[in-house]
């Protein structure tokens, strides 16, 4: 399984009416034309299980693909903060080998604060970390 990498940086991307409005970008990345979007920029069941910043618009015909389709939206960072109640979300549990460590390894979450590798095994394990930072307001749901 691939790490998921996600330099702490809180992304805002120009929301997107079709895909001739978003630059794609190409497809240098190793897991492009695989079938599954691998650009961190978007959100949805069509996305892969990890993901690495360094494929950030280097997977074009996947992504584009799946935008066309449906399986993925851009991640546009005021939808996310509107949509993200953080007094609705299960946070989990502090069963991860990372939690505890003032960031949130979660891969549910983006934003400031955000671990720089995130595994999907972490999901709802480092519930200390990402509600803190949730409240605060500087991680938000990646799929809001």
């Amino acid at each position: 399984m691939r790490p998921i990498i996600l330099v702490g940086l809180l992304m805002t991307f120009p929301l997107a009416g079709h895909a001739q409005s978003i630059n794609f970008g190409n497809n240098r990345s190793e897991w492009a034309r695989d079938g599954v979007c691998d650009d961190p920029r978007f959100a949805g069941p069509g996305m892969a299980q990890s993901l690495d910043d360094d494929d950030r618009g280097k997977d074009a015909a996947d992504c584009r693909n799946a935008f066309r389709d449906g399986r993925v939206k851009l991640w546009v960072q005021s939808q996310a903060q509107a949509a993200t109640q953080c007094s609705a979300i299960r946070f989990g549990n502090n069963s991860s080998e990372w939690a505890r460590d003032g960031e949130c390894d979660d891969y549910r979450f983006i934003g400031q604060g955000m671990s720089s590798v995130l595994l999907s095994e972490d999901i709802g394990r480092d519930a200390r970390d990402c509600k803190a930072l949730c409240n605060a307001g500087v991680i938000f749901l990646r799929d809001y």
